[in-house]
């Protein structure tokens, strides 16, 4: 009975750590020559033609990393990092009709079943690195290919014990949760140039 107990308790710790995480986050806007040579190289052909291109250095709780971010047609994106230059992820900002309807009730189910008020403040569709090809995850990214290894992240506020939370969720291109997690306000540290 006592090993049983102690297995529960780290499972109990296991599934706490791992869908409550909080975000603190920390953007500091960062000059192209601090941006890693390595991401930059990657996504320098993409950025032809693009609107409000910015260069960040990004630290939350957990990790550091570089965002480039920019408009591109009609669409916002923004490609992260890790800080050794390292394509972490492709995301670009939706809207709730850009998700297969499936999908997007399997979210809404989940979403309302357990933040029964809430407001969904921004969607983004992220392509993952897959396969370890940095180049056909950004080529299949700025072809907005919708693929059975895509995410949508849903940053949204829910009202609980009178006042509201934000929230940063994950689901998966099936509408299954991955990951949520409590988000904090960002704080911006803009780098004049």
């Amino acid at each position: 009975m006592r090993r049983f107990s102690s297995i529960f308790i780290g499972l109990l710790c296991f599934f706490q750590v791992g869908f409550a995480q909080n975000k603190y986050e920390k953007e500091s806007r960062i000059k192209k020559e601090a941006f890693p040579e390595k991401a930059y190289d990657l996504i320098s052909a993409y950025l032809e033609n693009a609107k409000r291109v910015r260069f960040y250095q990004e630290s939350d709780s957990t990790k550091k990393s570089f965002e480039a971010k920019f408009k591109k047609g009609r669409l916002h994106y923004s490609v992260e990092f890790n800080a050794e230059g390292d394509l972490e992820d492709v995301e670009f900002i939706i809207r709730e009709f850009d998700i297969p309807e499936d999908t997007w009730n399997t979210i809404k189910s989940y979403l309302s079943s357990n933040y029964p008020k809430l407001r969904i403040k921004k969607i983004q569709q992220q392509h993952p690195l897959t396969e370890d090809d940095p180049e056909k995850t950004v080529y299949e990214a700025f072809q907005n290919l919708m693929l059975p290894h895509i995410n949508y992240e849903i940053i949204f506020s829910s009202k609980k014990e009178r006042k509201f939370q934000s929230y940063e969720a994950l689901f998966n291109a099936e509408g299954n949760l991955v990951n949520i997690r409590k988000s904090f306000p960002p704080s911006y540290d803009h780098v004049l140039y």
